[in-house]
């Protein structure tokens, strides 16, 4: 099966129901005049649409990336209801020609929450791809777990090698300034996918 199956058929049987909800990303609403120090945003594999919705009601000019049309659906209809608006870009990352050529001016923020759905491999793939849609200058914002969050089980990859450690994250990023990378445990309650205690870590990085 592949992700955009994989997905859509997780975001259709939730129903009615968003399946990490319609509140943003902690780790991301925390930083919120960090945020203000840009225009655009994209948010890739931006699920139902929680994260670029939040991002679109602070003022930015906002696309969202995602595989599943089932998702880019609920995506629309939390943005009409919460009156805002944004573009919405159904496309892989991961496939040839990927950036689309509306994503070819660059954007002053990425935002890639809870991406973890690859292993090493792809991963070193997923990251270049995310690392192209930043301007110079312009940053990443990363939120995903740890290998701890196996032993929590409240959400997330099930297998270690798709988890993100410090050390990953510095070498991914290594050719950047890293202005943030902590890693903590909260408790967290987004919908029916994340809920309860979680080992995770978050970056920032800027583009040279």
């Amino acid at each position: 099966m592949n992700q955009e199956t994989t997905w859509s058929n997780r975001y259709r049987d939730a129903g009615e129901q968003y399946l990490f909800g319609t509140e943003p990303n902690r780790f991301l609403a925390h930083r919120f005049a960090l945020l203000q120090d840009g225009r655009t945003a994209v948010s890739v594999a931006d699920g139902e649409g929680r994260n670029s919705v939040w991002l679109a009601e602070q003022g930015l000019d906002v696309t969202a990336v995602e595989i599943s049309p089932v998702a880019v659906e609920k995506a629309r209809r939390l943005a009409a209801g919460r009156n805002v608006e944004l573009r919405f870009i159904l496309a892989d990352m991961l496939a040839p020609g990927w950036p689309p050529v509306e994503l070819h001016d660059g954007f002053d923020w990425v935002v890639a929450i809870f991406i973890q759905f690859v292993g090493p491999e792809a991963r070193q793939r997923q990251f270049a791809a995310i690392k192209q849609l930043a301007r110079p200058g312009g940053r990443v914002l990363l939120h995903g777990y740890t290998p701890k969050q196996l032993d929590y089980r409240t959400g997330g990859p099930s297998t270690v090698e798709n988890l993100y450690t410090e050390t990953t994250l510095r070498d991914a990023f290594a050719d950047w300034e890293i202005e943030e990378l902590v890693e903590y445990e909260d408790e967290i309650s987004e919908g029916l996918g994340h809920k309860g205690r979680s080992a995770l870590i978050g970056l920032v990085a800027r583009k040279p």
